[in-house]
């Protein structure tokens, strides 16, 4: 069983409840998932548009990168994402952040996510349930990453009542 990392954003309709069924069907198939809280963070784009919702999961999988990463846009497709202007807003955003230490540099899936050091909106729910989580190539943990981040923008920890089935409290 492979450990991976995903996170989950979105700011169009229904964002909880699209990540409550995202959530859901990734636990019927990956097992049990560890879900940061819900977080909210202004959307980094030039199109006008809501705030975001972020989240992040923890999961072990026997399914290669590639698979995974399908399940995915899967998942995506059916919460009703449609392909559109790059950076707009869209109900739910599945990335694949880490797949243990793999790193690859596949234009069609890059591990470590290429923006992972980057986005305190991903950093943060991932720091809150595996802040020592190293990220190749240097082994730098989640939580020296986020540390690293200047504090603006900033991304508020919400309160959020999910819990299907599947997953475990952090």
């Amino acid at each position: 069983m492979t450990p991976v990392a995903l996170a989950l954003g979105g700011n169009a309709g229904l964002v909880e409840a699209a990540f409550d069924l995202a959530l859901g069907q990734l636990g019927a198939v990956l097992g049990r998932l560890r879900v940061a809280s819900l977080y909210r963070s202004r959307a980094v784009s030039p199109i006008a548009q809501p705030d975001y919702l972020n989240t992040a999961a923890i999961a072990r999988t026997t399914l290669s990168p590639e698979d995974l990463l399908g399940f995915a846009k899967a998942l995506e497709l059916a919460a009703g994402r449609r392909r559109g202007r790059r950076l707009g807003p869209r109900p739910l955003d599945i990335d694949l952040l880490l797949y243990d230490g793999l790193r690859s540099d596949d234009p069609a899936l890059t591990l470590p996510h290429p923006r992972l050091a980057e986005r305190r909106f991903v950093l943060a729910p991932l720091a809150e349930i595996a802040p020592d989580l190293p990220v190749p190539p240097a082994g730098i943990t989640i939580a020296e990453l986020l540390r690293r981040l200047p504090t603006e923008p900033p991304v508020e920890r919400l309160a959020w009542s999910h819990s299907p089935a599947g997953t475990a409290p952090h």
